[in-house]
C-alpha cells in the first residue's frame, strides 16, 4: 500500500488522503482537493481510482467527489443523511451509504466503518490498518463543531463514548479532517471532550 496525505488549501485546510493498493487500485478519503491533484498522483503511480469514501457531507470535504466519480467511474460512499444537495451539504446522491461495522474492501485495504453523528447526522469514522480516518468527529485534542446545521452535542457525546470503547489499538494514527495528527491512545488519555463524554456529559460545546 502507498498512502498520500494532501493538506488542504487555505482557509479551511481540510486534510484529504489517497491510498493505493498493491494492485494499483486507489481510494480517496474526503476529496477536498481539486480533481487534478488526485489525477496527478494516480497517473504518476499508474493507479486507477475505484472508491471515494466521505466521512461526512460538508462542502469542505466533498468538493471534487462528483468530478472524480464521473472521471474515473469510481464508487462514491456517503451517508444519505448528509446528501441534502444544498450549500452546506452539496452532494445530492451517492452510490452507497455505510452499514454500522461493515468493512469496505479494496484489495488488501480493509476499511471498517462506524457511525459517529454529532458534527453531521451522517458522520462516520474509518479504520484501515493503523490509520483511523476521523473526518470532523475527532481532532487532536478536540472535536468537530456541533453548532452547525445538523449538529448535535448529545449525539457527539454518544459517538465519543462509542469510539472510546471500540477495539482500536492505542498506537493507531488518528487522521482528522483538520489539523495535526495524533494517536488513539493520546486522545483517550488527553482529549478533554472524550474524557468529559465518558463522565456522562452531553453538553460538550
Amino acid at each position: 500500500m502507498q498512502a498520500f496525505h494532501i493538506p488542504g488549501a487555505a482557509p479551511l485546510y481540510t486534510n484529504t488522503f489517497l491510498l493505493i493498493s498493491d494492485a494499483g487500485h486507489a481510494v480517496v478519503i474526503d476529496p477536498a482537493a481539486d480533481a487534478q491533484t488526485y489525477d496527478k498522483i494516480l497517473k504518476e503511480n499508474n493507479a486507477q481510482l475505484t472508491t471515494i469514501l466521505c466521512t461526512h457531507g460538508h462542502y469542505d470535504h466533498v468538493g471534487s467527489a462528483e468530478a472524480l466519480r464521473t472521471e474515473w467511474n469510481a464508487k462514491l460512499y456517503c451517508e444519505a443523511a448528509d446528501l441534502a444537495g444544498d450549500r452546506m451539504y452539496p452532494l445530492s446522491a451517492a452510490d452507497c451509504g455505510y452499514a454500522e461495522g461493515e468493512t469496505v474492501s479494496v484489495d488488501e485495504l480493509q476499511f471498517t466503518v462506524w457511525h459517529t453523528p454529532g458534527h453531521t447526522p451522517g458522520g462516520v469514522v474509518l479504520l484501515c490498518g493503523e490509520y483511523l480516518f476521523c473526518g470532523d468527529t475527532l481532532f487532536a485534542g478536540s472535536i468537530g463543531r456541533t453548532d452547525l446545521e445538523g449538529g448535535s452535542s448529545a449525539q457527539m457525546a454518544e459517538s465519543l463514548r462509542k469510539l472510546a470503547k471500540l477495539p482500536i489499538p492505542r498506537g493507531t494514527q488518528v487522521l482528522p479532517g483538520h489539523g495535526e495528527f495524533s494517536t488513539f491512545g493520546d486522545e483517550l488519555d488527553n482529549n478533554y471532550y472524550i474524557r468529559s463524554a465518558l463522565r456522562g456529559n452531553n453538553d460538550l460545546f
